[in-house]
């Protein structure tokens, strides 16, 4: 009862954004939910005069909830599944990953833009958008326009990904009698789910291919999502040395577990029983409803980081967050292309 009176009102709150931005996310799904959700959040924030009322339930909806998201998504993992139909994208999943994450670190050394930005854009754009930079998130303790501001850039690169991969995939040759080769290409250099589902979906429809280029690519992009595991415990370590150090400058000690992000624990177990149940015989289709409810959370999360964001104050700082997704985006591409190529996939 303590929970719901503090917490109540901003919680609330935070649905009655999510269920209109899950429409318009359903409607627009090249847009996506997450983004209508941060979008009506921030409109909201500059026409709300009193937010004390609303912060505990924003504050919980933007941390706790979004790591229950990540949880949730562990859901729709079958290891087994991309074990085996991951193989071919590995080579490629892990260069443009590592592409990603070493440009967004040298832009942030060579132009000083903050380093909790640069993290976020770096493995949003290389791993899965929006789930990945809610993981990375948690575990940095990232301010909620860091959030807004790398969500941003990731979707505005998505929509153009969306709109200019399946035009270009056919400039450059991409077989349109089957799927495999633009699957794995929209699998591998578009990052959010929503934005790799429609530029699968639209070389389908232009080739009359079914649904065959779309569960390539979905394939693909789960594996990708499996990066969420090593990289976020990498920066979970990073984290604890960065602590420690502080730490015993002052005369004490940090414990690895009071900066260790349990919740990918329970992403990965979440993930192990999604493999163990349908390995039995049980139907993937029964995962379902958990896997909507971390839409729906991811969404509610959104908004909770836009009700606390000024949107003023993000467009002044979007420069050098925008430039630094523009070169990881290109980065990516460029990769996957090159190493599709050499590995013969087209």
């Amino acid at each position: 009862m303590e929970f719901m009176k503090t917490n109540g009102r901003g919680i609330l709150l935070c649905i009655g954004i999510a269920a209109p931005a899950w429409l318009l996310g359903r409607a627009f799904p090249v847009v996506g939910g997450p983004i209508f959700g941060i979008l009506i959040g921030m409109a909201l924030c500059l026409a709300l005069r009193d937010k004390e009322m609303y912060r505990a339930g924003i504050a919980f909806t933007s941390k706790k909830i979004l790591q229950a998201a990540v949880v949730l998504l562990g859901f729709g993992l079958n290891l087994g599944v991309i074990a085996q139909t991951g193989k071919q994208s590995l080579p490629i999943i892990i260069c443009t990953i590592t592409t990603s994450l070493v440009i967004a670190w040298l832009f942030h050394k060579a132009t000083g833009t903050p380093g909790q930005i640069s993290m976020l854009i770096g493995v949003g754009s290389s791993i899965c958008g929006g789930s990945a930079v809610a993981a990375t998130a948690s575990v940095i303790d990232a301010k909620d326009e860091d959030i807004a501001q790398a969500i941003s850039v990731i979707f505005f690169f998505n929509v153009l990904a969306a709109v200019l991969f399946p035009p270009l995939g056919h400039l450059l040759g991409f077989d349109t009698a089957s799927g495999e080769a633009f699957g794995v290409f929209a699998g591998t250099a578009v990052n959010d789910t929503s934005s790799v589902t429609a530029t699968a979906a639209t070389w389908d429809s232009m080739w009359n291919l079914g649904t065959a280029t779309l569960d390539k690519a979905v394939t693909v992009k789960l594996t990708r999502t499996l990066a969420i595991i090593p990289i976020t415990m990498a920066i979970a370590f990073m984290q604890t040395r960065k602590e420690d150090v502080r730490e015993r400058a002052e005369g004490k000690n940090v414990s690895v577990l009071s900066v260790f992000p349990m919740f990918i624990l329970y992403f990965i177990l979440a993930s192990v029983i999604t493999t163990a149940a349908t390995g039995a015989g049980v139907p993937a289709d029964i995962f379902t409803p958990l896997k909507e409810l971390s839409k729906i959370f991811i969404i509610m999360a959104m908004a909770a980081i836009g009700l606390n964001t000024n949107v003023v104050e993000l467009v002044k700082k979007g420069g050098k967050p925008i430039l630094m997704g523009l070169c990881c985006w290109s980065g990516i591409t460029v990769v996957s292309l090159v190493l599709q190529r050499v590995m013969g996939i087209w």
